[in-house]
């Protein structure tokens, strides 16, 4: 039996893998300093994370980081550079030298390999997907001897610190990191809040002082971005106004054109990497072969992203034709917000896709993840993310749903931890 088949296999028919319920417990409490937090979180989020974990092939994990690799190559050639931050709002322009944390590669699984759907350069997830790793148990001694993924938490915890010192040393070498600001819209309106507080328990332990705030708390005094707490020497940044161009982004704005403090992910590295329109060069052979892209990595890169086309008055007659084959999505829109599926697309919906600024994706089937429900098997579907750093895998996680888009509404959904057949490790441990 193939790699991939054993996979697919273990995806329809094994339940004998789950989250030890005593286990995380204890590591979400213990991490948070607060008794009660975990089953605080099942109440209030009783979507966010799956029960049951997920399978993949050494072989899909190696295409994925093959096709990874081929993008950070292409991301790194001059001639892309050029064309993708052409296009882009003039802060994007401005390399501060980071390199950007929890770069997302999100992937649908199929029978000749994984499958680029997107690249997200904030992707959130990354701790509450370790401690569902670090949690799972199994009640099968030869699966549990089968199969690796368990992971341990100390240890990358330890290297996503690392990675957020690291990008303090690339901006501004010899700088010690003493403050983290975690800043978004609204963070305790956030669904992903808990893990906010996550990050925020996982820095202080380490002797970094970490604030929580929403953008306008900041300020910028004398060359120095400032909190309320004091001078903020990184912001961890969670927004999806991505340009940083709101009102309430005024300083980080100024603080990122001028360097006063390490913003990570930044427009730059979201300019580069994240705008969906990239995705029409990266699945393109004859723009990849213009920009100086040599001949395998042109292969790997057409067999593994969707062929994907910016959407316009010229081609809207024949993407209308070919629709039900297609996903449209905006180009610098997040998660599955302005998404469509053109089997479903109505006329006066797509009458509002043309103006705006969409690109429109060669639709690839994601694969299923079979889990027990009180009320009988149910078939989820699953995506897969790989959270990279400077183009290496940290971490990979699934997420489980039901419907045209990942969500977290899915009786068994939600984030799931993702196991593997032997000779594969799913978190590399080093930023």
């Amino acid at each position: 039996m193939t790699d991939e088949a054993l996979a697919d296999v273990l995806n329809q028919s094994c339940h004998c893998i789950k989250v030890d319920g005593d286990r995380i417990r204890d590591s979400f409490d213990a991490r948070l300093g607060q008794r009660g937090a975990w089953s605080r979180l099942q109440q209030t989020h009783p979507h966010l994370l799956a029960d049951t974990p997920v399978f993949l092939s050494r072989s899909h994990i190696a295409g994925m980081q093959a096709i990874i690799d081929a993008i950070e190559h292409v991301v790194s050639l001059d001639s892309y550079r050029s064309l993708a931050l052409g296009r882009a709002p003039d802060i994007a322009r401005h390399d501060p030298g980071t390199h950007g944390v929890y770069c997302g590669y999100d992937f649908h699984l199929t029978n000749d390999g994984p499958r680029l759907i997107e690249v997200n350069t904030n992707a959130g997830g990354a701790l509450l997907l370790m401690h569902l790793a670090d949690a799972q148990q199994a009640c099968c001694a030869g699966v549990e001897n089968f199969v690796t993924g368990r992971v341990d938490a100390q240890a990358l915890e330890s290297s996503f610190v690392e990675m957020f010192r690291e990008e303090l040393r690339a901006q501004a070498p010899g700088r010690t990191l003493n403050r983290i600001a975690i800043v978004d819209e609204d963070p305790d309106g956030q669904y992903l809040s808990p893990e906010f507080r996550l990050f925020e328990r996982m820095f202080e332990q380490r002797g970094i002082d970490t604030i929580v705030a929403e953008p306008d708390a900041l300020s910028l005094e004398g060359g120095v971005l400032r909190a309320p707490h004091g001078p903020i020497d990184l912001v961890y940044n969670r927004l999806t106004d991505f340009y940083l161009e709101t009102p309430a982004c005024a300083a980080l704005r100024d603080a990122f054109r001028d360097d006063a403090a390490v913003i990570t992910p930044g427009p730059h590295t979201h300019a580069l990497l994240a705008n969906k329109r990239n995705l029409a060069v990266f699945s393109d052979a004859r723009k990849l072969q213009a920009l100086g892209t040599d001949a395998a990595m042109i292969s790997t890169l057409t067999a593994g992203v969707p062929r994907t086309e910016r959407v316009t008055q010229d081609n809207a007659g024949e993407l209308w034709t070919r629709r039900r084959q297609l996903y449209f999505k905006p180009a610098s829109g997040f998660g599955s917000r302005g998404t469509y599926s053109g089997a479903k697309l109505t006329r006066r919906k797509w009458e509002s896709i043309l103006p705006a600024d969409y690109v429109a994706q060669q639709s690839v089937a994601p694969s299923e993840r079979l889990v027990l429900l009180e009320r009988g098997d149910r078939a989820l579907k699953l995506d897969v993310r790989c959270y990279t750093y400077r183009g290496s895998i940290q971490l990979i996680g699934a997420r489980l749903y039901r419907g045209q888009t990942t969500n977290f509404r899915t009786d068994g959904g939600g984030l799931a931890a993702v196991f593997t057949t032997p000779g594969v490790q799913v978190s590399r441990g080093t930023p």
